[in-house]
Order: C-alpha cells, then sequence, then structure tokens
C-alpha cells in the first residue's frame, strides 16, 4: 500500500507540474542553479563508466555546492530516459566545486538530447543559452553554444569517433579482451619516473 500511495502521489506531482511548466523535482525549482552552476558545458572531457568512449557521450557541468549537484543528478536521472547514467563527483575539486558527469549513448540523437537537457535546464537557472560556453574532449578552446557548434565538435556515431580519434591501440584491445599485454614502453625519462613511482623493478 505504501508504494501504491508514493506512486498516486508521483503521479500527481507530475500532473500540477505539467499544468504549472515547473520541475517535477522536489530538490529543485525554476531559478534555484542560477548562481550555482557555471555556464560552461564540457563534452567528452571524462572517460564513461558504462562504456566505451566511441559508444557513450559524457558531458559534465560544474557546480559550487554538494547539495546542488546531487538534486541535479535526481533531475537528470528521472526526467530522461536516454540518460544512461548521472553521477556527482566523490569529493570536491580544487576550488571547492563539484562536477556532474551525465552519460548518453553517442547516437543520431544525442545532439538533440542535449540541447533538451540545456533547455529544460535553462527554466531552473534562469540563465539564457547564449550565454553559455561549451568545451570539446581535450580542447582549451570555448565555443558559443548552438547546435550550430555541437554538431561540428561532437562525433555522433561510434564511426564518426573513431575516425576522429583513431581506433583503439592495440594493447587496449589486449586488455579489453584479457590477453597478457607484452608490449614494452620506451625508455626514457618519464617513463623511468613512472616505473619507480609503480614499484616496477627494472
Amino acid at each position: 500500500m505504501p508504494m501504491r500511495l508514493a506512486m498516486i502521489q508521483m503521479l500527481e506531482q507530475q500532473i500540477i507540474a505539467q499544468m504549472n511548466n515547473i520541475s517535477i523535482f522536489e530538490g529543485l525549482e525554476s531559478g534555484d542553479l542560477e548562481r550555482i552552476i557555471h555556464p560552461e558545458l564540457h563534452i567528452d572531457e571524462f572517460k564513461s563508466k558504462l562504456g566505451d568512449d566511441e559508444d557513450v557521450v559524457v558531458i559534465s557541468f560544474k557546480l559550487n555546492s554538494k547539495e546542488p549537484a546531487n538534486d541535479l543528478v535526481a533531475f537528470v536521472e528521472k526526467g530522461y530516459e536516454w540518460v544512461l547514467d548521472a553521477d556527482v563527483s566523490a569529493g570536491e575539486m580544487e576550488d571547492g566545486s563539484y562536477i556532474v558527469f551525465v552519460e548518453i549513448d553517442r547516437n543520431e540523437e544525442c545532439i538533440n538530447n542535449i540541447i533538451d537537457l540545456m533547455t529544460d535546464l535553462m527554466n531552473l537557472t534562469e540563465q539564457k543559452l547564449k550565454d553559455w560556453r561549451v568545451r570539446y574532449y581535450k580542447s582549451h578552446e570555448e565555443t558559443e553554444f548552438s547546435r550550430e557548434s555541437l554538431e561540428k565538435m561532437i562525433p555522433k556515431t561510434p564511426e564518426q569517433y573513431e575516425k576522429k580519434f583513431g581506433k583503439k591501440s592495440l594493447d587496449e584491445l589486449k586488455i579489453a579482451a584479457g590477453i597478457n599485454v607484452n608490449t614494452k614502453a620506451p625508455k626514457n625519462e618519464y617513463t623511468e619516473n613512472l616505473r619507480n613511482l609503480a614499484g616496477i623493478i627494472r
């Protein structure tokens, strides 16, 4: 009975939210994130927890506080069936901020899905998409948030990703297949320091 009552209450909240065009999630309301979330979207900067990089797009946001970050994760996970996973960084960054990660399938709809999420996010932040910047992968350059910029920077399929960044190395494929990797790293100051730190005996 309690579960049935909870489902009814959730349905009632959804109906009321649709009528009033507000968030259906208790933790976030319109304008709550305005001064807490940084107006910068990072894409594919972090590795996916759930799959290979060529199969999953990872988008990330930076927030000034952990509780709103947790609320944003709940908002994303409950609000979009195409979200594979959402999570918040385990600890705070050097500047005291937290990172929210959202993983979605890399497919022909991924850009539409990102735009839908960002449009809804603007209702929570009361910001404007034109004020947001986007940074892709390892690039240090930022660009304006727009469909055009997303189309240019984001590989929408695994094939496009591999074409842009190359296929996995032979060693990565061996690891994935459970085969011992016997490729030797070149000997130089950098690799020697890594070996010393790892306690590898030469």
